[in-house]
């Protein structure tokens, strides 16, 4: 009986993707939610008659417990903004184009979209446009598409992980309880080894493959001179977050300042670029332009399509989706505990997990099976630490090795599933089949391996102070 929320949950939503497609996160996977967390109710009300108000009260506590999660959400939706109308990411952009060359193409573009990744924070958007550019170069250098997709994937999601802009990183640390600096510093361990694994990779094929051909981007890069600023000076600004990052300031905190300097220089350095938004011009102009650059979606022509999606930015509305998924996943989330069928479950799943490397192995386990069930991501990052939390806590664990199971089990390897929302997007984007690039996607699937093999030699692995 505990299951059969778990069962409607998974019907639900894989009609949702087949009928939805990229549109399942707009809100049929929210009502899917909401539906699995009725039916969890009905089950647990006609099998252990529950009151009412106990049920509200899980809820509420549930969705407290993500109220940090919500804002540093919305923090990030207006750092995006911020940070590319400044010019600070197009920066980046600009000078990391300058290294590709046909022998380190591979290498170069897992790279580039690492650093593109980790300032923004998304792994969605790098692949649908640097990402996408990559793919024109690549195929005009002579590479197959599944190396090509390969690279871009290993490098955004790498970013995607270790970002302190990431969602999913945001919500692995919040839902586990644990500092978001913290998870992040912890997930050096396995995720640094593994993309320097798969880098080394990219590099050797890079060299002996027989390829041939001109990429050019110039193009590319015009627009991107055209359109902003492009100063070596602009990297103070990640230079200066990374300090404040070095010097476990709140996430809040170094957030809300990386906006502040971003929103400075946008108006020193960009002055037309951000009046245009809003057709005003003089301090009216720039105030509105920075206002709606940090809550709204905005456009910006640079006279190029790739290079229009890729500085296009939606700021705190753009977080709303997620939000609200998250807000229906705790939902759902509070049902199953309140009712127990939570516990009754992973009561059989625990059964396997006795030692430190099982357990670790069992949370990433679940947190894949969650992937291909669920065909979330976010889903199955709550769902695998929901189950596993107070088994940590238990053993004397502390919160960070399972943020970091999570992420190793769920976030990576959401891309390697054709039919999750992240691998349906990606090869839709691409152009490339989900099977077609997996087997060149070597830190995803080396991911969750490293994380065990991590836990098995005993490296890091931190127990509770008493």
């Amino acid at each position: 009986m505990s299951f059969i929320p778990f069962l409607v949950l998974i019907l639900l939503i894989t009609c949702c993707v087949a009928v939805f497609g990229n549109a399942t996160l707009d809100g049929a996977s929210q009502v899917s939610l909401l539906v699995a967390s009725a039916v969890s109710v009905l089950v647990g009300h006609f099998a252990k008659r529950l009151e009412w108000e106990n049920l509200e009260r899980e809820f509420s506590e549930k969705i407290a417990s993500c109220t940090p999660a919500i804002i540093i959400l919305l923090l990030i939706g207006a750092i995006g903004g911020t940070w590319m109308v400044s010019g600070i990411v197009p920066t980046m952009i600009y000078y990391g184009m300058q290294i590709i060359r046909p022998e380190v193409f591979l290498v170069s573009s897992s790279v580039l979209c690492a650093l593109v990744s980790l300032m923004i924070g998304s792994s969605w958007t790098t692949v649908a446009t640097i990402g996408v550019a990559l793919m024109g170069i690549g195929k005009a250098h002579g590479f197959d598409d599944g190396w090509i997709a390969g690279s871009i994937i290993t490098g955004a999601y790498f970013g995607d992980k270790l970002s302190p802009l990431s969602d999913t990183t945001v919500l692995a640390s919040s839902v586990s309880g644990t500092p978001l600096f913290t998870h992040i510093h912890y997930m050096f361990y396995t995720t640094v080894p593994t993309f320097c694994i798969s880098t080394v990779i990219f590099l050797i094929a890079g060299f002996t493959m027989d390829v041939s051909g001109q990429g050019n981007v110039t193009e590319f890069m015009e627009g991107l001179q055209q359109t902003f600023v492009i100063s070596p000076w602009l990297m103070l600004v990640p230079v200066l977050t990374g300090v404040m990052i070095a010097r476990r300031l709140p996430s809040m905190v170094v957030l809300f300042m990386a906006i502040l300097l971003a929103v400075i220089v946008g108006v020193v350095l960009q002055p037309e670029l951000v009046a245009g938004i809003t057709g005003n011009a003089g301090f009216v102009g720039l105030y509105e332009g920075m206002m709606r650059v940090c809550y709204g979606s905005n456009d910006i022509e640079t006279g190029n399509s790739m290079l229009n999606e890729l500085v296009h930015t939606s700021g705190m509305n753009g977080m709303m989706p997620t939000i609200w998924l998250i807000i229906c996943a705790q939902t759902f989330g509070g049902a199953i505990t309140a009712t127990g069928q939570l516990q009754d479950l992973m009561r059989h799943v625990l059964r396997f997990a006795h030692g430190t490397v099982s357990l670790v192995a069992s949370t990433v386990g679940t947190a894949c099976f969650c992937n291909i069930a669920t065909a979330d991501q976010y889903l199955s990052i709550m769902l695998s630490s929901s189950m596993f939390k107070e088994t940590y806590r238990k053993r004397g664990y502390e919160s960070r090795l399972l943020s970091r199971s999570c992420e190793d089990g769920a976030t990576v390897t959401s891309v390697l599933v054709p039919w999750n929302t992240c691998g349906l997007t990606q090869s839709t984007v691409l152009g490339v089949a989900t099977l077609t690039y997996l087997p060149y996607c070597f830190f995803n699937y080396l991911s969750p391996l490293m994380s065990i093999f991590v836990a098995s030699v005993g490296w890091k692995i931190y127990k509770i102070r008493n």
